[in-house]
């Protein structure tokens, strides 16, 4: 083997930075957390594939016509993943306690409140108004529409904003149980709801996402793709008549694309861009958000308390957040701590999918007022 020979089969090796051995070991990290802690696993575990092969260096991956890039362009940079997912999300949310209960779409508004108190903070740490509205929607816990709007607006922290984005949606369990008991008292949280089912006709279920869909796109064009994709995948869902796109959009449309967009993701983790005190403040910021939405959440829930006599428990302000269905578990777990015959799960998931809407709605003004 001659000279030349010997230096291309150590390229790698010759190139290899710490900053790449750093990236590799949170790749690695974030597979430990998929697989040990079971955080996000679908997601986590191929952004942390990812994250290592866009380290490995001189494979030529991210570079025009390379793996990686082909994927990010083809996924990412015209927002094809992002909305695939939603169907898939569409096809597995029943929105029917929601229909039963309309009024808790106030409370999927309220908490929302997160993304811009942290779109001010990021501005204040120094981000420009893109980014700074990019970090903000960490705010909404909805995964696909923070890669949705980073991918418009601040491209560069796209893979650092769906990290945090998706680890603090893991650590809904821990962040928000604190936020909620500390804004409530004991009788507050104990406050019982009994729930009557209503009867939901199946033109109603159908007429429900072509409704939201016309109404999101005309009041929030730029939220379109995403609102129509998941009102498509539940309109599928609903009508009973295409059971294999039902079927396909729950497991092997939305397992195929997210495996995907994981890995899509994971390669934008470089360390030119990841190893930067702006991914600590994004940390900060984004734990920020998710505090700052539950609390607004349980404020307004309060309000409403106050407002309907002391007849709605203000925990359900707290799963107005899109983290479904985690944050609808967390409200009927504290209300049970309380009192053990508490059923308040269907008000919360009524709650949680308004929630689902609402963050789609707000990433759709977000880019309404800064899209380039």
């Amino acid at each position: 083997m001659n000279v030349n020979g010997l230096q291309d089969l150590l390229v790698g090796f010759t190139n290899l930075t710490l900053g790449n051995v750093a990236m590799m070991i949170v790749g690695g990290v974030l597979i430990w957390l998929a697989i040990n802690k079971e955080y996000e696993p679908l997601l986590l575990l191929p952004i942390g594939l990812g994250c290592i092969l866009a380290n490995l260096p001189a494979t030529g991956m991210l570079d025009a016509g390379g793996l990686l890039k082909v994927l990010y362009d083809a996924g990412i940079e015209n927002e094809l993943f992002p909305s695939l997912v939603f169907i898939g999300i569409g096809a597995m949310t029943d929105f029917g306690p929601l229909l039963e209960n309309p009024k808790y779409m106030l409370f999927g508004a309220a908490a929302q409140l997160g993304i811009f108190g942290a779109m001010l903070l990021a501005i204040l740490l120094g981000f420009d108004v893109y980014s700074a509205a990019s970090i903000g929607i960490i705010g909404a816990a909805d995964g696909p529409t923070s890669i949705f709007v980073a991918s418009e607006l601040a491209p560069e922290l796209v893979g650092t904003i769906t990290v945090v984005a998706y680890s603090y949606m893991s650590l809904v369990p821990i962040i928000q149980p604190p936020v909620m008991r500390l804004l409530t008292t004991r009788k507050e949280r104990a406050i019982r709801m009994p729930y009557t089912t209503k009867n939901i006709s199946r033109t109603t279920r159908i007429l429900f996402p072509i409704a939201v869909t016309l109404v999101c796109g005309l009041i929030a064009p730029k939220a379109t793709p995403l609102i129509g994709m998941l009102m498509f995948g539940n309109l599928a869902r609903e009508a009973g008549v295409v059971e294999r796109i039902n079927k396909a959009a729950q497991n092997e449309i939305a397992n195929i694309v997210t495996t995907f967009l994981g890995i899509t993701i994971g390669s934008t983790m470089v360390a030119e861009t990841f190893l930067t005190v702006d991914t600590l403040k994004i940390l900060a910021i984004g734990l920020v958000a998710f505090v700052v939405d539950t609390a607004a959440g349980v404020l307004f829930g309060k309000l409403a308390n106050a407002l309907s006599g002391g007849k709605i428990n203000p925990l359900l302000g707290g799963c107005g957040i899109s983290a479904f269905p985690m944050s609808a578990r967390i409200v009927q777990k504290i209300a049970r701590d309380e009192d053990p015959g508490n059923f308040l799960l269907m008000h919360a998931m009524a709650s949680n999918t308004a929630g689902q809407i609402a963050s789609v709605m707000a990433g759709g003004v977000v880019l309404a007022l800064l899209a380039h």
